[in-house]
Formats: structure tokens, C-alpha cells, sequence
């Protein structure tokens, strides 16, 4: 189990939580891709790469990965509202059964943008699996498929999810008080 140090953020869901949980959601996975291929995960990067790797070694698919990364807060606690693709695709989707994985899927703009992009790409079936939802921030309520844990607005960080490029290698989650 993770150390927590007085430099470290407060404890909100620890390592082995965390694993439970992830393992419970790569069954939920299984049983809802069982026979659907070729299935592909796409990793939302940075935030995700730590629950991404967790997950696809506890899947027991065939599956391929790819990697994706976005902008939306520039180095601000709160999204701009404004999304791009700083990382695109190394291949093609159309015909493929996609998982998109995220780490927190907070207002729900960059989700929805994915959504939209990866769609336009023509896969076989789209679904999303996020390891947070904060439902009560969302700006237009949506179905998420698989999700890991619903929070508060705690500003968290660890397991992969960083606040200014620090926090990432813990191995719990933890929380800090949200900038301003």
C-alpha cells in the first residue's frame, strides 16, 4: 500500500480499493465484449495511462491499444470549454468495437468531444469507461458504460491523475484542495 507523507494529498480511495475495483470492471468489460472483435482500448493521455495499463491486464480479450491525448484546461483547474487533439490515433477504427478510457469525466465536454470525433471515424460500437464520474457536475447528463467510481467534486490526484504535473505516481487517490 501506498505511503501517505505529509507531502502527500489526503487518502480518498486506497491502492487496494482500487484494484478491486479495477478488476470488477475488466469482468463487466469481458462479459460485455464476449465474442465482439477486434476490440480496441483507447487511452485518454495523461490521466488515464495508470488505470489504462491496470485494466487491459486484467481483460481476458484479445484487444488492441492506441493512445489518444487532449487539451481542454491549459494549466487551469476548470475546463476552457475549448478541446483539441494533441495526440491523434496511430490507426484506423472504422469496423472496431472501441472502449475509450478516462480518468475523470468531470463537465463532460471532453467526453462528449470523443465521443463526436471517434464516432465520425465510423467504429463498429463506441462505448466509454471512465474510472471517475462526477455526476453533479456534468453539463449535459449522459450514460457513461463503465464507470469506477462515482465522486464529489474533490480535486483528485494519483494512480496516473495529476495537478500540475505532480501527484501522478501515487498509488491511491488522493485529494487536494481545488486551485483557484
Amino acid at each position: 500500500m501506498g505511503i501517505e507523507r505529509p507531502d502527500n494529498p489526503r487518502c480518498l480511495i486506497p491502492e487496494e480499493r482500487l484494484r478491486t475495483r479495477v478488476k470488477e470492471l475488466a469482468k463487466e468489460i469481458e462479459e460485455a465484449y464476449s465474442g465482439k472483435e477486434p476490440l480496441v482500448f483507447i487511452c485518454v493521455l495523461k490521466g488515464s495511462f495508470v488505470f489504462f495499463s491496470d485494466l487491459i491486464r486484467q481483460i481476458e480479450l484479445p484487444l488492441i491499444c492506441d493512445f489518444l491525448s487532449i487539451t481542454s484546461y491549459e494549466f487551469r483547474p476548470h475546463s476552457s470549454g475549448e478541446v483539441k487533439i494533441t495526440l491523434d490515433l496511430s490507426r484506423s477504427i472504422a469496423g472496431k468495437h472501441v472502449v475509450i478510457v478516462e480518468d475523470v469525466i468531470d463537465s463532460g465536454e471532453s467526453i462528449q468531444f470523443l465521443l463526436q470525433t471517434i464516432a465520425a471515424r465510423k467504429p463498429a460500437s463506441l462505448k466509454v469507461c471512465s474510472l471517475f464520474l462526477k455526476p453533479h457536475t456534468l453539463r449535459s447528463p449522459f450514460e457513461i458504460d463503465f464507470v469506477g467510481f462515482q465522486i464529489g467534486d474533490e480535486y483528485v490526484v494519483g494512480y496516473g491523475i495529476d495537478h500540475q504535473e505532480r501527484y501522478r505516481g501515487l498509488s491511491y487517490i488522493g485529494v487536494v484542495e481545488r486551485p483557484l
